[in-house]
């Protein structure tokens, strides 16, 4: 995700593009998500920034349309007018090959254009794109571009609401984003077993046969030595038994930078924890910290040091994929805004290992890196993915707002060690 998105996509092998009503119903389907999850919103709430690190509603609503009129309509619509080319500068991500950008930091001090221009914007560039989708619906390059670009709307979807939780939590009222947004469920969890699975030479990495980003690719060989995984995520109530026995105290259990990042930030507990540790901040305000539910919002640096308090490391993204390529992608993502959880919910069923899918981003021991072979794309969409690919780490498995049709297990998220805003949490692993 280049520190909020993820890598350039390389389109399908077994792509049909004469599947084109299916496509433009699932163009119509994914922009009309984005809308829901700006629907519970206030006016004032769609502008403002958090953090360096998040963007407002508004401009993840006219960025996202910035994407279709840049990559598909300017080159492939007949007699297209642009909407308006100072969109070009405002709501530009990092494309340097495009032109210049408005820097990201600066992105909350957009009064202007309104909120309202922006939703005309996204009217203007859905008109279009319906009719470029009826008249090339033969176009594998359109059909290829159309995916590549609702793919990358469902990654910022994912960031809307992870943004308005941050924006939210930083009003010292603490306002709900929906009330009926959490379920509390299962306040005991069973303890957690470790499955062991054999060592020697697995294939990781998307084949391309099905739509995937390029940092997916290769599909490749990886040699692990024998391991085991924790059946479920680390719960709340395990994480703070760390924080109660010092653990944000003791520089024995961290990395040099992550030691450095605590004391200098003066953290004491995970994001969005209540100072009492009994309470925690979610889309559906605060809320009692549910003991068996997966602890969240937790950086690379917390991950590796409870992983190594607890006597246990993170698993490699080879050792998580290769565990997960059987498995079926279902668990607590996002279906429908109205009506998911948006929070992360304790391990429930038999299943050997649990919460592989949703719930949270699980940290991972490897550094983001191309995979043997890697080249990024040509062109503009080039610097999707490629030049990102220094000083992050992976994350696997979606979380509870990871749209359910977006995550597989070839899929590989990253970010800074120090970023916690993400519902991120962990799974521990043992050699044997």
């Amino acid at each position: 995700m280049a520190t909020v998105e993820s890598a350039p996509a390389r389109h399908s092998a077994d792509l049909n593009p004469r599947c084109i009503e299916s496509l433009a119903d699932r163009y119509l389907r994914i922009r009309a998500a984005s809308a829901a999850i700006c629907e519970p919103l206030q006016t004032e709430d769609y502008v403002v920034q958090s953090m360096p690190d998040t963007s407002p509603a508004k401009w993840h609503l006219a960025h996202t349309s910035w994407f279709f009129e840049n990559f598909l309509l300017k080159a492939h619509a007949r007699n297209y007018r642009q909407f308006d080319a100072s969109f070009d500068y405002l709501f530009n991500s990092y494309y340097q090959t495009l032109g210049p950008m408005h820097q990201r930091p600066r992105r909350g001090l957009l009064t202007r254009p309104t909120v309202a221009e922006v939703l005309r914007f996204r009217e203007h560039v859905d008109a279009h794109m319906h009719e470029l989708l009826q008249l090339e619906s033969d176009n594998d390059r359109v059909a290829e571009l159309t995916t590549l670009g609702l793919n990358h709307e469902q990654q910022h979807q994912e960031l809307m609401l992870t943004d308005i939780k941050h924006l939210l939590f930083c009003n010292p009222l603490l306002p709900v984003y929906r009330q009926e947004a959490r379920t509390i469920n299962h306040t005991s969890a069973d303890a957690a077993r470790f499955v062991a699975f054999d060592g020697g030479i697995g294939e990781i990495g998307a084949t391309g046969k099905h739509f995937c980003f390029d940092n997916e690719m290769p599909h490749h060989r990886t040699l692990v030595e024998s391991y085991a995984l924790a059946d479920r995520l680390v719960t709340n109530g395990e994480y703070l038994e760390f924080v109660r026995d010092s653990g944000y105290r003791r520089p024995d259990f961290w990395l040099s930078d992550g030691w450095s990042t605590v004391s200098g930030d003066d953290w004491s507990r995970p994001l969005y924890w209540s100072e009492s540790l009994d309470s925690e901040f979610t889309l559906a305000g605060m809320q009692p910290l549910n003991p068996a539910a997966p602890v969240c919002h937790l950086s690379y640096f917390e991950a590796d040091a409870y992983a190594r308090w607890s006597g246990a490391r993170l698993p490699t993204e080879a050792e998580w994929e290769l565990a997960a390529a059987r498995t079926q992608v279902a668990g607590n993502l996002l279906n429908d805004v109205a009506t998911a959880p948006l929070h992360p919910r304790a391990a429930t069923g038999p299943d050997r290992l649990k919460q592989l899918f949703g719930d949270v981003w699980e940290w991972t021991a490897s550094a983001y890196a191309a995979y043997p072979g890697y080249r990024p794309a040509a062109g503009a969409l080039g610097e999707y993915n490629g030049k990102f690919m220094c000083s992050q780490f992976v994350l696997r498995g979606g979380s509870c707002v990871t749209p359910a049709d977006h995550i597989r297990a070839t899929y590989r998220n990253f970010f800074y060690p120090t970023a916690r805003w993400q519902f991120m949490g962990l799974r521990l692993a043992r050699n044997v």
